[in-house]
Order: C-alpha cells, then sequence, then structure tokens
C-alpha cells in the first residue's frame, strides 16, 4: 500500500504540519478540491488541496489537465524558475504535473479552510517544539 506525504498548512498560526496517509483515498481529486478533515483525522475541519509534486519532483499545475506529466509551454508560475524574469514575452518548455492526483504523487499540499473544535496539534497528535535557549 502506497503512501503520500501530506502536508497540511494552519493558516492561522502559519505552521505547517506533514503526516504520511494512504494514497487510495486522494486519487481522483484535483487541485483545489475540498477535502472532509475526518479523512485525516482532523474532526470538524475542512481542507483545501493546494498543490503537490510526483515522485520525481515534478510540480503540479492548476492549468494542466488530466494526471500524466507533460511538457508545457510556461511562462510564469509553478515550476519556473525566476531566470525569465525581466524578459518579456520568454516562455519555456518545461515539465510538469497534471492537476488530478494519481498513484504517482508523493506529496500532497492541503491548507486548513474551516476550523474545527480542537487544535490540530491535538487533532493529529503532535507535540508543539519548545522554544530553543540562547
Amino acid at each position: 500500500m502506497a503512501e503520500v506525504k501530506v502536508v497540511i498548512n494552519d493558516v492561522k498560526s502559519g505552521k505547517s504540519y506533514q503526516k504520511p496517509f494512504p494514497q487510495e483515498q486522494f486519487v481522483g481529486l484535483k487541485l483545489k478540491d475540498k477535502l472532509n478533515g475526518e479523512t485525516l483525522g482532523l474532526d470538524g475541519y475542512e481542507l483545501q488541496i493546494t498543490g503537490g509534486s510526483d515522485d520525481a519532483g515534478f510540480p503540479m499545475r492548476l492549468d494542466v489537465n488530466g494526471q500524466p506529466r507533460k511538457k508545457a509551454l510556461l511562462s510564469g508560475g509553478v515550476g519556473v524558475k525566476s531566470v525569465i524574469e525581466g524578459h518579456k514575452g520568454i516562455r519555456v518548455r518545461k515539465s510538469v504535473r497534471g492537476n488530478t492526483v494519481s498513484n504517482k504523487i508523493a506529496q500532497l499540499n492541503v491548507k486548513i479552510v474551516k476550523y474545527g473544535n480542537k487544535t490540530v496539534e491535538e487533532c493529529l497528535g503532535v507535540q508543539p517544539k519548545e522554544a530553543k535557549a540562547q
């Protein structure tokens, strides 16, 4: 059974939490789709898929349809470094993953849209890190 690392971003506190989950529950979902937090152990929460990357590190793009990796002609955004900034009209062909989650996705980024009664640390069973003494 394959796993996907889900990075949960808490928008209010600015913290992110990473936890592995079974991959089968995410296959077929698209970027910007909303998830019920109960599937990830966050009762009362609602999450939205914001991005991800495949097993080779290629990012998912919202404007590329489908599951497979494609070579798209891009002028900026996700998957394009800022090398072309400052040069108007420059486009580059880059490999990116489509906007649909497949079994090749290794990491999935989600953000919290609606909060529940408990804190994220309580739901996920994560201890907050202590500040380092200086």
